[in-house]
This record gives structure tokens, sequence and C-alpha cells, in this order.
């Protein structure tokens, strides 16, 4: 599974992203609006790649290493995972979902890998509608998922804050 863009590559991740992606867990910036506490020990960013990693293969699906292709560095991550745990209520429903470096945010990296990962799922999916959720006060990920046509269809309450959630059909979206 490899897919590019412009300016980047969108990869299954790897036990040997685990430096990367602790800069991701262990950044408080980055985990602000995520609603689990920043992660302490490079361990804890090498179990959640295992599993991701088991999600690829339990699920066919599951969130992707985002590869600068200027830098060859791993900026983040991006994708569509499959809800094996209710959230508000829906269950078994693919979600998309990102977290970037907060020096790559603002340069449209989130939007390039999010209509990646979206094509990924209506054009090789099939998938009929693709969910989202972001927290209320979280402009920048609310923003994003506004711009790829996701509509705002209620919201949900989670132990630290309201969150929106988000759903994009196939025929808006292609």
């Amino acid at each position: 599974m490899k897919i590019e863009t412009k300016r980047l590559i969108l990869k299954k991740l790897e036990e040997t992203d685990v430096e990367r992606m602790f800069l991701l867990d262990s950044n408080p910036e980055v985990m602000k609006y995520i609603g689990v506490p920043v992660l302490t020990k490079p361990e804890e960013s090498l179990n959640v790649i295992r599993m991701i990693r088991k999600q690829y293969e339990e699920n066919g699906t599951g969130r992707l290493a985002v590869i600068e292709k200027e830098t060859g560095l791993l900026i983040g991550w991006s994708g569509l995972k499959l809800l094996t745990q209710p959230i508000n209520g829906y269950k078994d429903v693919l979600e998309l979902g990102y977290r970037f470096l907060p020096e790559f945010w603002g340069k449209g990296y989130a939007l390039e890998a999010a209509e990646a990962a979206l094509d990924l799922g209506f054009k090789e999916m099939n998938a009929e509608i693709i969910y989202a959720c972001a927290h209320s006060e979280n402009n920048g990920s609310n923003h994003i998922l506004r711009k790829l046509g996701f509509e705002k269809t209620g919201e949900f309450t989670e132990p630290d804050a309201v969150c929106n959630w988000y759903e994009l059909k196939s025929e808006k979206y292609l």
C-alpha cells in the first residue's frame, strides 16, 4: 500500500517509524484536542504502531504514515480507520483522521493527505459514506473537514469536550 500525491507519500506504518511517531504522540500541541494524554515513552508509540498494523490485518485499512517527499521525513499520519468501538453511536463505519507535527501545519498537507485517503475510500473501497469528528474548539481540523466537503450532522460529548460529527457521502465527493 503506497499512495503518492504531489508532495506526499502515504504508506503503511512500520515499527521503524517509532521515533517520528513519538514526536507526534509526545507533543502537547498535537495531542491538545485528542482526549488522551501525551505519551512519555517511545515504547508507547511502538504499541500504537503495532495496534495500527493489527488494524491493517484485521480490517483491511488503518491510518497511514505521511512522508514529505522533499525531505523523506514522516510528518504525520492520515487515513481511514474502521471504527470497531462505537463513537457517537456509530460502529463498523469508516472514519477519516489525521495528525501532523506543528511545523507542517498550515501548508495544506492535511488536506492533500485527506483527499488521497478519501479517494482510496470512495474509489477503491467503494464506501458510500465516510465519517469524521473533531473537537469543537479545534478550528484547524473543523476547517479542513468543511473544505473537504464534510457536513456537520451532530455533536457528541467526550470526557474532555464537545466534538463535532461529520459525514461525507460518495455522491457529494465523486
